[in-house]
């Protein structure tokens, strides 16, 4: 079996747990053909660069998978008929990275920074 790795954007108007339900759906579909997942990200609500189906917005999820050609094109197959699901994205990869994906990673970082600080804390203005 092959190693893939699935992005795919939801439509902005579902809850974050129907989102997340998509994940677990399509990952059952590919458990289900023969396949399993190691991992699955939900990347939360982002703003997309361009409109999609008049949608700014869209819920992004990741999926880590080894699984067999046909289940993969299952999945893809039923991930364009499902309504909720815009866009597709599989790519095969040699061998899965440890760890988090460098979205999760970059989210990280950033909590780590801490808040922004206001206007108001720079001190006095110079002239």
């Amino acid at each position: 079996m092959a190693l893939y790795e699935h992005t795919f954007i939801a439509r902005q108007d579902l809850s974050t747990a129907q989102a997340e339900g998509l994940i677990e759906h399509f990952s059952s579909v590919l458990t289900d053909n023969g396949g399993s997942v190691s991992d699955t990200e939900y990347w939360g609500l982002k703003t997309m660069a361009y409109k999609i189906n008049k949608n700014r917005k869209g819920h992004y999820a990741f999926m880590r998978s080894d699984a067999p050609s046909d289940a993969v094109q299952e999945m893809e197959r039923l991930m364009r008929l499902h309504d909720d699901v815009m866009r597709v994205l599989t790519v095969k990869v040699e061998e899965h990275e440890e760890g988090p994906s460098a979205v999760v990673q970059a989210k990280n970082a950033r909590d780590e920074r801490g808040p922004r600080r206001d206007r108001g804390d720079r001190g006095p203005r110079r002239d």
